[in-house]
């Protein structure tokens, strides 16, 4: 069952030669949503250096898409052993490490894992000695975490009783609890969108900032979670992280993205291998390509946020600051997001004759350019982009077939040959994007947007996926 069995077994030999005392094993593990999966996983002791030197008992679960999902990994303390719950290490025992947030093969190793939590063990260490009375108390505990290590919660037992799959929910991830990501939970939420919101926080340590407020207010139907099972049967997901790293140039801005969703997209599509991902990262066009690749999803599949929030705008202000209604529901903002952007249209009124075409065409651009002078003030706060997000998600959902500008391969549209991502007008349901809604022939148009696919081309082909 396992997809990369040879490179699997080669790293667990290297596991074995480094580690002998680590036992292999085959054995059944549940996942917080009840489903469960036969996963190979290994337990021992790594040696840590804190003062005095301490054996910490840990145990390894290896997922099925292994080296190109990290593993799961907790510690499994004896009765007489507490857990320290700090910046590495939950309540459970879950152990969370930089390294398996950066996971990405083949630079990524399990050899390379467990130096790191050696190292981070040895800066704070995960375990404590328990007097016999904090023993006794410690065994509940214990035999709960024995039960979660050993993939048997009570999640199985509870979907049992309350007679509902959760697979069956409407249920959305959100990937990056970053400014961002906290908006188009909130938005989501608001919106009444979908039954369960799942939160992915992926920074260091402890929920931070917005991902905690969440937790301290509790809003409803939302889920924060560290750990990628989390997000398993999600119809959406939504990726929202950016790298904060020190890049000089922009091109390494975007490969430090994409070092980023390296050790991203494949987890969420282990685990939701249904989903449509729907990419807000920047830039909009690129990471919706690299999550394409990445993914091996089709291209239906893997859209980008694109320009709806510009054609949300731009339609509201020809209808409601310049009174153009008839034109209004045929205009759309497409192409790069940004200042690259171009407005178009879907249809146009048949005129009589040549002559009043000119002039019905002509009045209609004045009305376009005037309203793209006004849509140029508008910035794009986190909220605005949250709050179009919903909208999508709404669609999307809802199989509400809708006509939304969102980022997709733009490859065969106004003789563009490369594969890359464009806002076109497109129809959306269940599956993502069912439709490309035809644009009027313009020239000038078509122009802009080779122009645009031709330097993202440019910019793609430099980086290393």
């Amino acid at each position: 069952q396992y997809k990369f069995r040879d490179l699997t077994i080669e790293e667990l030999k290297n596991v074995s030669k480094t580690y002998p005392n680590f036992t292999f094993s085959m054995n059944t593990y549940t996942f917080k949503d009840g489903s469960q999966k036969d996963l190979l996983n290994f337990s021992g002791t790594v040696p840590v250096k804190y003062g005095n030197s301490y054996n910490i008992p840990i145990r390894l679960w290896i997922l099925d898409s292994h080296p190109f999902a990290p593993p799961i990994c907790f510690l499994k303390p004896t009765a007489n052993m507490g857990i320290s719950v700090g910046k590495h290490v939950d309540a459970r025992g879950r152990i969370y490490l930089p390294y398996l947030q950066n996971w990405s093969h083949p630079k990524s190793t399990l050899i390379g894992l467990i130096k790191e939590m050696i190292a981070k063990f040895e800066e704070e260490l995960p375990l404590y000695s328990l007097s016999s009375s904090d023993a006794a108390r410690q065994s509940e505990l214990l035999s709960y975490i024995a039960k979660i290590t050993e993939g048997e919660t009570d999640m199985k037992s509870r979907s049992k009783i309350g007679g509902k799959n959760e697979g069956c929910f409407n249920k959305i991830t959100v990937v990056g609890a970053g400014d961002l990501g906290i908006a188009c939970v909130l938005a989501v939420a608001a919106k009444d969108v979908a039954d369960k919101v799942v939160l992915l926080d992926l920074s260091e340590g402890a929920a931070k900032g917005g991902a905690m407020d969440l937790e301290i207010f509790a809003v409803p139907h939302v889920e924060i979670s560290k750990d990628f099972s989390a997000s398993a049967d999600s119809k959406v997901v939504v990726l929202t992280v950016n790298s904060l790293g020190n890049a000089q140039t922009y091109l390494d801005v975007i490969q430090s993205n994409v070092d980023l969703f390296r050790g991203i997209i494949p987890a969420v599509s282990h685990y939701s291998q249904n989903a449509v991902l729907l990419v807000a990262s920047h830039p909009v066009e690129i990471m919706t390509f690299v999550s394409w690749k990445l993914s091996s999803f089709p291209k239906s599949r893997v859209i980008g946020v694109g320009a709806n929030l510009d054609s949300e705008r731009f339609q509201y202000i020809l209808t409601n600051l310049l009174k153009a209604e008839v034109l209004a529901k045929d205009a759309w903002v497409i192409g790069e997001q940004g200042e690259d952007k171009v407005s178009s249209w879907t249809s146009c009124n048949v005129v009589a004759n040549q002559t009043e075409a000119m002039a019905a065409r002509n009045s209609r651009e004045k009305v376009a350019n005037r309203a793209m002078e006004v849509l140029k003030g508008k910035g794009q706060r986190s909220w605005s982009v949250g709050l179009s997000v919903a909208d999508l998600t709404d669609s999307i959902l809802k199989d509400k077939r809708k006509v939304h500008s969102v980022s997709t391969l733009a490859k065969g549209c106004c003789s563009i040959n490369s594969e890359v991502f464009l806002s076109l007008p497109c129809i959306l349901g269940t599956s993502g994007v069912i439709e490309m809604v035809r644009l009027e022939e313009d020239p000038l148009v078509q122009e802009k947007l080779q122009s645009s696919a031709g330097s993202i081309h440019d910019l793609q082909q430099q980086l290393k996926l």
